[in-house]
């Protein structure tokens, strides 16, 4: 749910103050297709017609403007209640939920959220996983963690300071039957575990090397959708992989896999956390942006 759980009820007071769904979408941070699901959402699940819209403007029907009115008071003062009850300056409590892929899940859970978890004792954190690019409103996260150029326009975008770096690996055993491949062409002559996008499309390795980039089609037996799979896979030498390097560490440190044509990796790809433009960010939240930014600042002092 919203910061308040009220998600339904702002949202909608928000279009019959503005009269207009992009710019109550401009003032709680969100997508207009999110303000448009929470207001039909809430419509729905009341029975009552909120909204008179058509293509050039937005206008309360009777019905509509007698409920807001009724509820305006009450929202503002149960917002109001929590905001107090939280503290700006109380422990983060309750349930930190975050939205991220399988691969930047990976890189994190080390690198922040124990931390996180170990600061703020009395906080849970909650991780959905997925491979589609999401609405976090919609799936009511407080913020979600993607690479920088997927994060979307209208959100705050706080970089991690670490990235996703993608390599192919094989096992041992994979490489006692087939030689290791010196270039990208090599691998249409590889058994590859290939994977499908979350669209229906299979992707494509993608390779960079002295300025030249590349996509290669790679050929194999074996597609699969899901990372942990392609792992185990790979694992099992059943055939190469192209994988981030969150998924594959353990297992190249251990000597379980090995790197291939390392000087073709990609360039790697930023991540950034991110979430809505509200007003008043949860206390959960700005504790662990505050850990995001420390991280960050100690990285820089470290240095190389």
């Amino acid at each position: 749910m919203h910061r308040t759980g009220l998600v339904e009820f702002e949202t909608a007071i928000a279009v019959a103050k503005h009269r207009n769904f992009r710019a109550a979408a401009d003032e709680l941070g969100m997508s207009s297709t999110a303000v448009s699901s929470l207001v039909r959402n809430l419509e729905a699940r009341i029975g009552v017609l909120l909204f008179n819209r058509t293509t050039r403007s937005v206008s309360l029907t009777a019905a509509g403007e007698k409920f807001l009115n009724r509820v305006s008071s009450s929202v503002a003062d149960i917002s109001e209640a929590i905001e107090i009850a939280k503290g700006e300056a109380g422990k983060p409590t309750g349930i930190l939920r975050i939205n991220t892929s399988v691969t930047a899940g990976h890189e994190i859970l080390n690198e922040l959220i124990a931390i996180y978890l170990q600061r703020h004792t009395s906080m849970s954190v909650e991780l959905i996983t997925d491979s589609r690019l999401v609405d976090i409103v919609l799936q009511g996260c407080d913020a979600g963690i993607r690479t920088m150029k997927s994060v979307p326009g209208d959100m705050v975008a706080i970089p991690l300071g670490f990235s996703l770096d993608f390599s192919v690996v094989g096992s041992p055993d994979y490489f006692r039957k087939f030689p290791k491949p010196e270039s990208p062409e090599d691998l249409l002559r590889h058994r590859c575990i290939r994977s499908r996008w979350p669209g229906g499309g299979i992707y494509q390795w993608e390779f960079e090397c002295d300025g030249k980039s590349i996509q290669i089609d790679v050929p194999g037996s074996m597609i699969l959708d899901e990372q942990s799979m392609i792992l185990k896979a790979a694992r099992a030498g059943l055939g190469l992989a192209y994988l981030a390097d969150s998924l594959t560490r353990e297992a190249v440190t251990v000597g379980e896999l090995q790197y291939v044509l390392p000087e073709w990796r990609p360039t790697p790809e930023p991540l950034a956390l991110y979430y809505p433009r509200h007003r008043h960010t949860p206390a959960a939240l700005r504790a662990f942006v505050e850990i995001v930014r420390q991280q960050k600042r100690n990285a820089v002092n470290q240095g190389p």
